[in-house]
């Protein structure tokens, strides 16, 4: 008599594989899913007093292909060439003045990182000052870049990147993206660096990107819960203190080991975004719409106008003569009254409002009217 077959046969094993990747499957996205909700320290903090400083430089671009600055507009074109000039041992007899087409006046620009030293190179940006028509092809000479303080941090000097061209004649012009503001990556060469309080002291703070009571309570407990009980305090809503490691490579470390901590993001604060020039409208997802009834009319003019010959009688000195008759109508459309259920999540808020059929310019004023009846719980920012 032959035994029946057991689940352990072939097929068996194939359906307990197959059941085991379904698994995996899930386990895995649950795991993306949970990762998904919660954020790293180093993306919503960051160390105090560690930080990048602005540099600023006065410059000329010369090598231009007949596009630099005019000098009888732009004399100080002409004067800083001079200057130059005579640092060479070049001086021009007097009263004479410089025809120079090919050179440009600059303003560089550029961002000194933190914990930048002596030799190090970063990137710059040349803007032109004057009326030079295209930056293209040109070289920046030496530039010295400065801090707020007046110290020299860098000096810039380099061949321009410019990402556009142009074309003229006869009178016409065409051009594709900007030639007045180009870059030179690592164009200027760190000479100084810029002191910090890194290594100074036994505490160090964390400032919060955005002050938030919850943020900072939330971001102490996952400190002290990885690194230790009094690790970490609140000081506000907006900065977090460490006990520190004296030794500045400890510190090191203990800083990557803070960053690299995942914390339960929070709900921000409910916010409308609204942009009056370009009429864009954004919400996050904290913004709750309470019930509430809208009516919103267009109120539209039309102006015509329609040309008309006028002849003198016959045998008069007159002459034919045209004039424009104009026309002005006022329109209104009438605006029904809509009522706007309750709308707790960012998707009901957005079907709602999109209910109401009005252009972007019309919500602007919509929202306005809205908050201001207190049936929006949310900040309405005007950018």
């Amino acid at each position: 008599m032959n035994p029946k077959p057991t689940s352990g046969g072939p097929l068996g094993a194939r359906r307990a594989l197959a059941a085991v990747w379904l698994l995996l499957l899930l386990l895995s996205g649950l795991v993306q899913t949970a990762a998904a909700q919660t954020i790293r320290i180093k993306d919503i903090a960051a160390v105090q007093g560690v930080r990048s400083n602005q540099l600023i430089g006065y410059g000329l671009v010369v090598g231009l292909d007949g596009s630099g600055d005019q000098s009888t507009q732009m004399p100080y074109t002409a004067q800083s060439m001079n200057n130059f000039l005579q640092q060479y041992g070049l001086t021009l007899p007097a009263g004479a003045s410089m025809q120079l087409k090919n050179v440009a006046a600059v303003l560089v620009t550029a961002q000194l990182p933190a914990f930048a030293q002596p030799g190090q190179h970063i990137d710059i940006t040349v803007s032109s000052i004057g009326n030079a028509k295209s930056l293209r092809g040109g070289t920046l000479i030496k530039t010295p870049l400065r801090g707020a303080d007046g110290e020299i941090y860098a000096l810039a000097q380099g061949s321009l990147l410019v990402g556009g061209a142009g074309a003229a004649a006869a009178g016409g012009r065409v051009q594709i993206n900007h030639l007045s503001v180009g870059r030179i990556p690592g164009g200027a060469q760190v000479e100084r660096a810029v002191p910090n309080a890194f290594a100074l002291g036994q505490t160090i703070d964390l400032g919060l990107n955005a002050a938030d009571f919850q943020t900072a309570s939330r971001v102490t407990e996952a400190i002290n819960r990885q690194l230790g009980a009094g690790t970490a305090s609140a000081v506000d809503g907006r900065v977090v203190r460490l006990r520190a490691p004296a030794d500045p490579n400890a510190r090191v470390g203990f800083l990557a080991a803070v960053e690299d901590i995942r914390l339960e993001a929070s709900v921000p604060v409910a916010r409308v975004i609204v942009n009056a020039r370009t009429g864009s409208i954004v919400l996050n997802q904290a913004v709750a719409l309470g019930p509430v009834a809208v009516a919103h009319g267009n109120l539209t003019v039309v102006i015509t106008a329609r040309p008309i010959v006028v002849q003198p009688p016959p045998f008069s000195p007159g002459e034919t003569v045209v004039v424009e008759q104009a026309h002005i109508q006022v329109g209104q459309e009438g605006g029904a009254m809509v009522q706007l259920p309750a709308a707790a999540q960012l998707s009901e808020v957005v079907r709602a409002l999109n209910s109401l059929g009005a252009t972007p310019q019309d919500l602007l004023v919509i929202l306005q009217a809205i908050k201001a009846s207190g049936a929006m719980t949310a900040e309405l920012e005007i950018i």
